[in-house]
């Protein structure tokens, strides 16, 4: 090896390492300033920025018994703060119909709402969208599967259906939920709770079948080098005492960063579960139960970079436009 070739081995190595070294600074290339000042009224400059770095939100449930304008003004709010991407935790619209035709009107209601938002929106499912064979049929023919995984940035989600029944145990589980829905429209809460419908285990926590759990798994294996995942789905299926297909998911996360989002309750619950978060949010324009807990109108805000994700809990109440204002008249403080 001649002494030309070394040094230009050399050469392309020191190069290397420069344009490393400027690759990682903070975007400091973006900043400038008058040259000449000797002290600078200012912390530093290593700017909390990075190509990794983005944002999402995640609203909640808006059913028994959506509130006029909530949603319509989240959507507005969430605008103005500009999320690379939306996601939810299911209970879209009210459901519990047996005319395909007012189902689709309701499905048509919310996605003209729902695309007002300027970032894309990805649905989740939950009992009030998913119970029920002729309501699974209504999601496929307009949406596709009722669960499925996507990457961002390294970032791997994971969409679940907690309605993932077997074909009869649908019928069975929409005859008795109809029935509870009647009594509760015409009787109230406190006599809804003592429905068959309101005790059953797929109520409280719901299911995923054995084909669901494989195919989530087969997702986390082929992804090993994600950075974080976080898992979209509408009922807390980990707190029912049995076992579950989802607790071979949790078990495929075992050593891995993740995140776990949650509705159905309608009231907000923080859980750590195998030192990970795992969410339950409120709602986003559905019914609320301020006697039993933390109820109130929100989004979260979630951003992640690298290694790290931070979680911040926006009330609809509190996010203001440019004039001071909310975007749509809003009474969501109990």
């Amino acid at each position: 090896m001649n002494l030309k070739f070394l040094r230009y081995i050399t050469y392309i190595l020191n190069f290397g390492i420069i344009i490393l070294i400027l690759g990682c600074k903070s975007h400091k290339g973006d900043f400038s300033t008058d040259s000449n000042l000797k002290t600078q009224p200012w912390t530093h400059t290593a700017f909390d920025a990075s190509e990794e770095k983005f944002s999402f939100a995640v609203f909640s449930d808006l059913t028994g018994g959506e509130r006029e304008n909530i949603f319509e003004a989240g959507v507005s709010q969430i605008n103005l703060m500009r999320p690379e991407f939306i996601v939810n935790v299911g209970d879209l619209i009210e459901g519990a119909e047996k005319d395909v035709t007012v189902w689709n009107a309701q499905w048509d209601s919310f996605d003209e709402r729902a695309q007002k938002a300027k970032a894309p929106i990805f649905y989740t499912g939950g009992n009030h969208d998913l119970t029920g064979n002729l309501a699974h049929g209504i999601w496929k023919e307009r949406y596709g599967p009722s669960y499925y995984h996507f990457i961002y940035k390294n970032t791997l989600f994971l969409i679940l259906d907690t309605e993932d029944h077997s074909a009869a145990r649908h019928d069975e589980i929409e005859a008795i939920r109809n029935k509870a829905i009647l009594v509760y429209k015409t009787k109230g809460v406190e006599a809804y709770k003592q429905t068959e419908y309101a005790n059953l285990p797929e109520q409280k926590w719901g299911d995923i079948s054995q084909s669901q759990s494989d195919y989530f798994i087969s997702v986390i294996k082929d992804n090993p080098s994600v950075t974080w995942t976080f898992l979209l789905l509408h009922k807390p299926i980990w707190e029912n005492p049995k076992s579950s297909n989802f607790n071979t998911i949790e078990k495929a996360l075992n050593g891995k960063n993740y995140t776990v989002f949650n509705g159905h309750t309608h009231l907000y619950k923080h859980t750590k579960r195998f030192g990970q978060d795992y969410i339950n949010l409120a709602t986003t324009g559905g019914k609320q139960f301020p006697e039993r807990g933390l109820s109130f109108d929100h989004f979260l805000w979630v951003t992640v970079d690298n290694n790290e994700v931070s979680l911040a809990n926006l009330k609809m109440s509190g996010v203001l436009d440019k004039q001071g204002k909310l975007p749509v008249h809003l009474n969501t403080e109990n």
